[in-house]
């Protein structure tokens, strides 16, 4: 008999329906997440490159308009800088993490309710191991004990802790596997933020070569 055959999963007792809407809720939200991720993860040092290059040409329209068409929050970051660059350094950083404050909380939703499935997966498949014990008790109980009664007694607890470990291993490895993207996006949010505001505050700022500057007023002899 195999392990995935449907009739062996059902007797596994009621708390493996529990498991299976459980395992389906989860598979869905780390496709959606895993997906989400991957959009919002660019080469966060070939964008600023580019974007370092175009502002050396003082074309800021055309930068903010290479933001606004790359997805993710490194881009929204940028962004929030360049819509201030003429500002104070205080300012245009209060500006650039107010954006990352509202990027960052996007990027770890549904990572709590796949950790949830996990830790509450194996107490699921615990209840369905005491019912099938209580199911063989209830069979010792009586006069007449059929071996069919204790069998299906024994598979329901066996079938339950296993299935409950066949989800919560999974999801364990899932959230883990997704919150090492979050963080790798972060660090490359915070990276990108500091360094296009050094670069607004530092070079951009800095005259242009060729440009006329100011010359000191002569003064006459006397």
């Amino acid at each position: 008999m195999s392990v995935f055959d449907f009739s062996l999963f059902a007797q596994g007792g009621p708390m493996m329906w529990v498991l299976l809407a459980m395992g389906i809720i989860a598979l869905m939200l780390f496709v959606e997440r895993a997906l989400f991720l991957h959009r919002g993860q660019i080469q966060s040092t070939e964008f600023i490159g580019g974007i370092k290059n175009i502002l050396s040409k003082r074309r800021i329209v055309e930068a903010l308009t290479v933001c606004e068409e790359t997805p993710g929050p490194v881009a929204t970051v940028v962004k929030a800088a360049l819509l201030h660059a003429d500002d104070d350094a205080d300012k245009m950083r209060f500006y650039v993490q107010e954006a990352a404050v509202v990027e960052i909380p996007a990027l770890e939703r549904r990572l709590g309710s796949i950790a949830a499935i996990a830790q509450v997966a194996p107490l699921v498949g615990l209840l369905g191991t005491v019912l099938g014990m209580a199911t063989t008790f209830l069979a010792f109980e009586r006069d007449y004990m059929p071996a069919s009664a204790l069998a299906n007694g024994m598979w329901q607890a066996l079938l339950s802790t296993a299935g409950s470990l066949m989800l919560a291993i999974p999801a364990h490895l899932a959230h883990h596997f997704l919150s090492g993207r979050v963080r790798s996006i972060v660090r490359d949010v915070e990276w990108a933020g500091n360094e296009i505001m050094k670069y607004l505050l530092t070079e951009y700022r800095a005259p242009v070569a060729g440009t006329p500057e100011a010359k000191p007023h002569d003064h006459a002899s006397a």
